[in-house]
This record gives structure tokens, sequence and C-alpha cells, in this order.
């Protein structure tokens, strides 16, 4: 018989040891996540700290687990697309061999019967690695992708640590002594860069924006387009209404793209507007912010695109509909 271990909060021991452990979700489908029981006290119950981070009740507890030596497994480490499918037995032979074994994992595809759990016990809450292993001393990441939300101490570090395309951005008063210093240097680089920081806001100084509206390149322009896409502040439409007008295809394009996320009647008018523009990218583009908008105006918009001249439109028009 193979023993594996299986931490879970301790709100659940009581229903554990009546009914057994239930099968969950998981990347390999629904069953029951495991480690084997090896020697070491602290690569056994290794995975304690990550797990303890995550939402949910506080406190975990060790249930002990017995499976016979054939039972069918899947063994690997943890994120792999495709683990080793094993018996039992082979998966504890195979991890117990291992030089290192932190964020190995066992998953078994069925629930633990009752007749299957050993024992279920305290454990030091204080065991195991966070994040990966060999995470301590590793620079944390704050993007979007890898941050999460709500957890203990992440404002801090989002503040400490801010990453350049995901921020936070600077506060407020920063943000306009940078713009203003911009202008006042005609450095449009700089901003390019302030405008990227006003894309992560909710809302912003609009007044102070809206005069780079006719700034004469039309790179700051594309940009004011999408530093102002998500605002709630009012008077963003207008704002690209005369960025819509622009004689340049790239800018009407951005203004169409920023158009897209804003569900106001302003905003739909403003692409209905733009469906007849020259320019075939800035069409395309209004296709994709009218299939958003289910009104029989737009649906007669997508129809007159699905027969447009370009080809590229009548593609796009066919991808956003399938």
């Amino acid at each position: 018989m193979a023993t594996f271990v299986h931490l879970t909060p301790a709100a659940h021991a009581a229903r554990i040891r009546r009914t057994g452990i239930r099968a969950g979700s998981g990347r390999s489908g629904r069953g029951v996540y495991l480690f084997p029981v090896l020697p070491s006290y602290t690569l056994t119950h290794q995975w304690l700290r990550e797990l303890a981070r995550r939402p949910g009740p506080r406190g975990l507890v060790a249930v002990h687990v017995r499976l016979p030596d054939g039972e069918p497994v899947t063994v690997g480490r943890y994120g792999e697309r495709e683990p080793a499918r094993a018996a039992a037995a082979e998966a504890v032979r195979r991890i117990g061999a291992l030089e290192d074994a932190r964020g190995w994992e066992v998953f078994l595809p069925r629930a633990v019967t009752r007749a299957e759990v050993r024992q279920v016990r305290a454990v030091r809450q204080v065991n195991g690695w966070r994040y990966f292993p060999d995470a301590h001393g590793v620079v944390p990441c704050t993007c979007e992708g890898c941050r999460v939300r709500g957890e203990y101490g992440s404002r801090r570090l989002r503040a400490r640590r801010p990453h350049p395309l995901d921020g936070p951005p600077p506060p407020p008063r920063v943000l306009l002594d940078r713009l203003d210093g911009a202008a006042a240097r005609d450095d449009t680089a700089a901003l390019r860069e302030t405008l990227a920081l006003y894309a992560l806001c909710r809302r912003g100084p609009l007044p102070r924006l809206a005069a780079l509206a006719t700034h004469p390149d039309p790179t700051v322009r594309t940009a004011l387009a999408g530093a102002v896409a998500h605002w709630s502040t009012p008077g963003v439409d207008t704002v690209l209404g005369e960025l819509a007008r622009a004689p340049e295809p790239a800018v009407r394009r951005s203004a169409a793209e920023a158009l897209a996320y804003r569900p106001t009647p302003e905003a739909t008018a403003l692409l209905v507007a733009l469906a007849a523009d020259p320019a075939p990218a800035v069409r395309e583009t209004v296709a994709e912010g009218l299939t958003h908008r289910e009104t029989p105006e737009t649906a007669a918009l997508l129809d007159r695109l699905a027969s447009d001249p370009d080809p590229d439109v009548r593609e796009a028009v066919t991808m956003l509909r399938d």
C-alpha cells in the first residue's frame, strides 16, 4: 500500500473523517492532489505555506491516505501540461528518488473513500515554500497576471515596485507635473510615456489632456486615445470624436479602438460614422467595436462591412461573427 498526504483546511477535518475527501477540480480533471509520505517531514509537507496563502479557511491539517500499489495516478511537477501516468507505488518511488522533489505532486483522478483515510492530524503551519521553490530572494513580479488581488501586502508591494505596464501609476500630482514638464519642453517621447501611465487610471484631468487632441505629432494623439479609453470622466467621447476626425488614419484607428471599449450612445454614433472611413484599417477596427453592440443599426452596418471591398475587412467581420 502506498501512503500519501493531502493538505486541507482544518474546517473540513470532521467531514473527511465521516465521508472521505471529495474530488475537486484540477488541471487534469476532477480528483484529489496528494504527495507521498517521505522520510523528510519538511519535504512531505512542502505545499503547506503555498496552500495557506490562498483564499479560504485558515489553518491546515494533514490527511494521510493509503492507496493500493496499482492505483492509477498522474505524477509530475506543478504546471506540467501532461504529467506522467503511473501506479501509486511507482509515483512514490519516482518522487522519492529525486534529488529535489520540491514542487512535485500526485493527482488521483477520483475521490478518496472513508476507508482509505488513515489519519487526520495537525501540522506545523510554517513549513514549506511560497509561490515556488527557491522564491526567497527573487524579486516578485507585480504584473497583472502574477499578482493576486487582495493578497496580504500586495498594495504595499505594488507601490514599492510598480510594474511599467500594469502600474500602479504615480500620484495625480506627479503625473500632472510630468505632463506639464513634457509639454513645456515639447518632448513627445515624455508625453507618450506620461499618457501611457494615465491609461492605468480610471479617471483623470481631462481638460488638461484635451489640449493634446490638436498636438502636431500624431503619435501623441494616438497615445491620448489609449490613455482615456477606459476613463469614466465626462467628456471623453468628445475628445475621442475630435481624434476620430484626424487626417491621419493611424489616429482615427486608435480612436476607433478606444471607442470600442465605451458602451455609450455617443461612442456608438462615432463608430457608425467611422464605418464609412476611407482607410480599410479603420473600418476593420470599427467592425470589432460594433460586434459588442447589438442594435438594428449596428447589425445593418456589420452586414455592409461583410461585403466591404477590402478583403481584410470582410475576413475580420466573418471571424468576429463566427
